[in-house]
């Protein structure tokens, strides 16, 4: 990675949510969604956001493309501070920055045609001009693997695949450089996930595509990431490149995350990690270690003390975790509280 060029460059982003509440409706209290995380994705490659439903990564997603206007942070695209942009210059920017949805119907309008949902977004960014729209729509939907004969359909004539594909082509209308797939196979049948992940690698490789994928799936999530960010009600983790992250994880968190994966091979019997308690609320998280409560290994450090993302002496700087956990192994000086 050190060679390629930093598209997308995300520094303490925020996102808290405001509590209304009394006779007036004033801000009682903010629903800390997203709690200042920090990351960068590079030209070409497949970061995947993972972790468990309310941890923020979707929230992410809609924060860096300013679907929710962020609270705090700097989002950086191509070197330019999205945060910046007044509304004009974000709607241009936009189609470069484009997102494919979780629903594949209700991300898309059910009375038009997928000829005019195609063009729209080409209209609306004036990517291509108006006589040769017609060809470029057919084209996209050849691309992503639907007949031409099938433009003039309405969006409840096709199956979910067909649909998630139409998102894709919509997607892909405008020439983007970053596409935000937010769950977008999660709502698919297995078999049906499997041609949309390997449609959108291939698209990856023809259209020079880099995708931050946000999903919970980590079989999904092992095949199509080059790098990992694991989450936990709000903050990052843990960091790392695929291999490294499902071959080598050290947090305690990620390490059950991956203890839930089902095994293809019989004679390979895994150990289950499981997680006592409840995840805490985003309204009031915990201090320290957000993960302290649910963690066998917590110590008074952890419970006090924010840990930040640092590597190990044994790993590569592209592997990094949050945990005080690993450096008191590595000193020695582990004393657990429970």
């Amino acid at each position: 990675m050190v060679n390629q060029k930093e598209l997308l460059k995300v520094t303490d982003l925020e996102q808290h949510f405001p509590i209304k509440g009394g006779f007036l409706g004033r801000t009682v209290n903010h629903v800390k969604a997203v709690d200042g995380i920090s990351f960068a994705i590079y030209e070409g490659e497949t970061v995947s956001i993972v972790g468990e439903s309310g941890c923020g990564k979707s929230t992410t997603g809609r924060a860096i493309l300013r679907l929710d206007e962020p609270t705090g942070g700097q989002v950086e695209f191509d070197g330019e501070d999205l945060l910046s942009f007044n509304k004009r210059k974000m709607k241009k920017t936009r189609k470069h920055m484009q997102v494919i949805f979780q629903d594949p119907y209700a991300s898309i309008n059910p009375r038009h045609t997928v000829r005019q949902i195609l063009n729209e977004a080409m209209e609306i960014q004036n990517v291509v001009p108006k006589s040769k729209r017609n060809d470029k729509i057919l084209e996209l939907m050849e691309t992503v693997g639907l007949g031409s004969h099938q433009a003039d359909r309405l969006p409840h004539e096709f199956s979910g695949g067909q649909r998630q594909r139409i998102g894709i082509a919509r997607a892909l209308s405008v020439n983007p450089q970053l596409i935000i797939c937010d769950e977008a196979v999660s709502a698919l049948d297995v078999s049906i996930q499997a041609q949309v992940i390997n449609l959108l690698k291939k698209l990856q490789r023809e259209f020079k595509l880099t995708y931050l994928f946000i999903s919970h799936d980590l079989g999904v999530v092992r095949h199509i990431s080059d790098r990992v960010i694991v989450m936990y009600l709000g903050k990052i983790v843990e960091i790392a490149d695929k291999k490294s992250l499902f071959t080598n994880p050290q947090h305690p968190y990620t390490k059950a995350l991956l203890s839930a994966i089902p095994s293809t091979k019989s004679e390979t019997k895994k150990e289950r990690i499981i997680l006592t308690g409840d995840v805490p609320s985003p309204i009031n998280p915990p201090n320290g270690c957000r993960f302290h409560t649910r963690c066998p290994f917590a110590t008074e450090k952890c419970v006090n003390e924010v840990p930040e993302l640092r590597s190990e002496d044994y790993m590569k700087d592209s592997h990094q975790a949050a945990c005080h956990y690993m450096e008191e192994i590595e000193s020695g000086a582990h004393q657990p509280t429970r």
